[in-house]
């Protein structure tokens, strides 16, 4: 193998041709920027910060690879990930994962030490997270707490402590994430069922979409709340009602429960984040 070809397996490991991760990590962390910051985030922080979530989304992709390497061979959408075709090994997949891991913390060493050690429990919380798909029901509560820490960082690094509207933005976030990768284990949930592996989609069954509409409703009515307690103005719940609406487009969407149309809600979802995202920002202009 050539070293383009071996860095195209990277990639792949990584998902950087993927970057709906990116972008449903990124979100969060930029409400959470701007909220601490009352609407002027700081440049050189908001910087660390964006290529922290590319490192740290890049970082788990590798490890969650890393622990269904014996698993992904046997899901249809998945076998041909490069740790399940066997392009890259498993020991290369933990240096690429160990390197992007570090590259993450030498980012943040300009920042106070509230934010270092919120920054072990954020990389205890992306290498633990493929794990618990063995053992907890919802899964997907784990992932929106671990996709939702940079919330607590963005406060700590911003303002020296996390107060509880960080936690109320964290909780939202880990409701939003049952929500959209609910939707997401809804491609695999035959697959899964064989595997015997646990999914929120599996544990809700046929309460699936009575689930999705609920955790969008309560994501929805946290993120009002915080709105209410800083007072924002009519363009943060313009953006919630926007929000709103997009997650009314995704019930629609897998009403069926087509993998396909699934997969495409799941996607969608990046829209929603951006919807909450641009009322906040606007709230503040």
């Amino acid at each position: 193998m050539t070293l383009t070809e071996r860095l195209t397996q990277y990639e792949k490991l990584m998902r950087l041709d993927k970057p709906i991760g990116i972008l449903l990590l990124l979100w969060p962390t930029l409400w959470g920027q701007w909220l601490a910051s009352n609407g002027r985030p700081d440049g050189l922080i908001l910087w660390i910060f964006v290529m922290g979530v590319v490192l740290m989304r890049s970082a788990g992709c590798v490890i969650n690879d890393y622990a269904d390497r014996h698993i992904d061979p046997h899901v249809a959408r998945t076998r041909e990930r490069p740790l399940a075709a066997g392009t890259v090994s498993p020991k290369e997949a933990l240096l690429l994962a160990a390197g992007l891991s570090l590259l993450a913390f030498l980012l943040i060493l300009p920042l106070n030490k509230l934010v270092l050690g919120l920054s072990v429990i954020a990389l205890f919380l992306a290498a633990s997270y493929p794990f618990t798909k063995r053992f907890f029901a919802i899964p997907q509560a784990y992932l929106g707490i671990a996709f939702g820490f940079g919330i607590p960082m963005s406060y700590a690094a911003l303002r020296g402590e996390v107060p509880l509207e960080a936690w109320v933005l964290l909780a939202a976030n880990t409701f939003w994430a049952i929500a959209y990768d609910t939707q997401y284990a809804m491609v695999d949930r035959a697959d899964d069922l064989k595997i015997g592996i646990k999914t929120s989609a599996i544990t809700f069954g046929r309460f699936d979409l009575a689930a999705i509409a609920v955790c969008y409703g309560v994501t929805l009515a946290l993120l009002a709340w915080v709105g209410w307690q800083r007072n924002l103005g009519m363009a943060f719940y313009g953006g919630l009602v926007v929000a709103a609406a997009i997650a009314l487009y995704h019930m629609v969407l897998i009403r069926t429960r087509d993998p396909q149309q699934c997969f495409r809600a799941f996607l969608h979802n990046t829209w929603f984040g951006a919807a909450v995202f641009g009322g906040i920002a606007l709230g503040y202009v």
